[in-house]
């Protein structure tokens, strides 16, 4: 007897500016964005209550950045949980440029 994957996915919510990460079909947590120019923008990420412990927020910021880096873009990352993901992860060193105040300031504008 076959069992339904329980593998999380990710997906890129462009309408939304944000990832999902999805597990049997339910959104279990997400990181948004804004872009930038060539940045991407992270300030957000969070996973429900519901899908706490289960490791899902790295499968979220690394599905998601190895996207950005598909994309050709760069991350900057406001958010705090992507900045400590970053810290750990040097493989995406490379496509990280700093949180400035200028980029802060933007953010600020951006979201209203």
């Amino acid at each position: 007897m076959n069992q339904p994957s329980t593998e999380p996915t990710v997906e890129r919510m462009d309408g939304k500016n944000r990832y999902e990460v999805l597990v049997e079909g339910k959104r279990a947590g997400l990181t948004a964005y804004r872009d930038r120019g060539d940045q991407r923008v992270f300030y957000h990420t969070e996973i429900d209550d519901a899908f706490a412990g289960q490791g899902l927020a790295a499968v979220l910021v690394r599905a998601a950045l190895t996207d950005v880096r598909a994309s050709g873009k760069r991350i900057v990352p406001v958010c705090p949980y992507v900045a400590k993901f970053l810290r750990k992860h040097e493989e995406f060193t490379d496509i990280t440029d700093p949180v400035t105040p200028e980029v802060l300031q933007w953010l600020d504008t951006e979201r209203g």
